[in-house]
């Protein structure tokens, strides 16, 4: 994701219904956010949809990479010779 242009990406929510369409094609080209403000203050942020499958992907892969960390440290986790005799006993059941 480009990074902000404060005097071109932060827009009042009024000019911003006047030309959606503008606003909406201009995203997908330049590939960057809009801060959609209303009464002075931030309102909305507007990405396209892959930035925000990306970053809804990013969350999750890092939520579970915390989880995982957590176990290590909670001393949840095996080794592989572990592993290896779990898979040998269930296999013989």
């Amino acid at each position: 994701m480009r990074t902000l242009n404060i005097a071109q990406d932060i827009i009042p929510v009024g000019e911003f219904k006047t030309g959606i369409s503008k606003w909406l094609r201009n995203i997908r080209e330049e590939k960057h956010p809009i801060v959609i403000t209303q009464n002075g203050r931030p309102a909305g942020v507007l990405i396209t949809p892959e930035e925000y499958d990306s970053l809804v992907y990013n969350r999750k892969l890092d939520e579970a990479v915390q989880s995982g960390l957590r176990d290590i440290t909670d001393g949840r986790s095996y080794s592989t010779t572990e592993i290896k005799e779990i898979l040998q006993t269930s296999r013989h059941k």
